[in-house]
């Protein structure tokens, strides 16, 4: 129990919500039911609470490449704010349904997808969602933790799509629709599996950008993971993905393996320390420019004996 304890105290939650919680579940409670449960209470840990908070500096997790509203306050550059971070557009029922195993529309599996994104400093976020979701959950379509929808409403990182029912028939609107659009115009990145095969036909504009800004992801054991090269082996790495401001990596000049011994010249494609400061010429160049020396040396000590 106190390793449990001194786990989620690190992680911001108050000492009595999680006493109370390992109460409730017992000692041999896994790490995921608590956390599940401290979720269901409504419990937020401290960094989440103090954001609603005025305070003049927040605490920035190690690596993070976000700088604190407090930190502009004071006048630092803003060039390494959250503003070089691109918005997250979440589709909500395709990232609830994988969670629920395509079985259940999971809530938690929203939850776990915006921490993720809060983690790395990202402040545009927003989760679109059916409005019918909010309804009580029937036996077709059964909803777990549907709290949490509540929750991020309350947030305003939460926006349901129009729904309504006429004649007794439920007439939905297109929540893809809201997605591709809002991301296209807010210039982020689209968080789902589904490929938006029609809206790409819809639109050419949309289908390029659903080509180059849709990020997919898995869940690994409660664990929301986006993978690490999101357009391919040749794409760019997540971190420039998610980033308006991708960094370049800088291009290592590989060493030639042959070394001095190397008979190549300049038409050698690899690196040559030693060559730096003089001309790289290969060997039948060398050869040639010494025997153009010798023969004119030559001539000249003709001239000399001749005079």
């Amino acid at each position: 129990n106190q390793s449990k304890l001194d786990l989620f105290c690190k992680l911001g939650y108050g000492k009595q919500d999680i006493c109370k919680v390992l109460e409730n579940l017992g000692p041999e409670a896994l790490e995921d039911d608590v956390l599940k449960e401290l979720i269901r209470m409504g419990s937020k840990p401290q960094a989440l609470e103090n954001q609603a908070q005025p305070s003049p500096l927040k605490l920035v997790a190690r690596g993070s490449c976000s700088t604190t509203q407090g930190l502009k306050r004071l006048g630092e550059d803003e060039s390494d704010s959250s503003d070089s971070l691109r918005p997250i557009v979440i589709d909500g029922s395709n990232v609830a349904m994988s969670h629920g195993n395509k079985l259940v529309f999971s809530c938690w599996g929203i939850q776990l997808a915006v921490d993720w994104f809060r983690q790395r400093g990202h402040t545009y976020i927003k989760v679109f969602v059916p409005l019918w979701r909010k309804e009580p959950p029937r036996q077709e379509s059964p909803i777990a933790d549907q709290h949490i929808l509540e929750e991020l409403e309350k947030q305003s990182i939460l926006v349901y799509t129009p729904s309504r029912k006429v004649k007794g028939k439920r007439v939905v609107c297109y929540d893809d629709r809201y997605i591709v659009k809002v991301a296209y115009e807010k210039d982020g990145v689209i968080v789902s599996n589904d490929h938006y095969r029609d809206l790409q036909n819809e639109n050419p504009e949309w289908k390029w950008f659903i080509e180059q800004r849709l990020l997919m992801y898995s869940f690994v054991s409660n664990r929301f993971m986006p993978p690490d090269d999101p357009l391919g082996r040749h794409g760019p790495t997540l971190d420039n993905f998610l980033s308006k401001k991708p960094v370049l990596p800088e291009k290592k000049l590989q060493p030639c393996p042959y070394g001095k011994k190397c008979t190549y010249g300049n038409k050698c494609k690899f690196y040559h320390p030693e060559r730096l400061h003089q001309a790289q010429l290969s060997v039948a160049d060398e050869l040639r420019a010494k025997t153009k020396v010798l023969s004119s040396l030559g001539k000249e000590e003709e001239r000399c004996n001749c005079s």
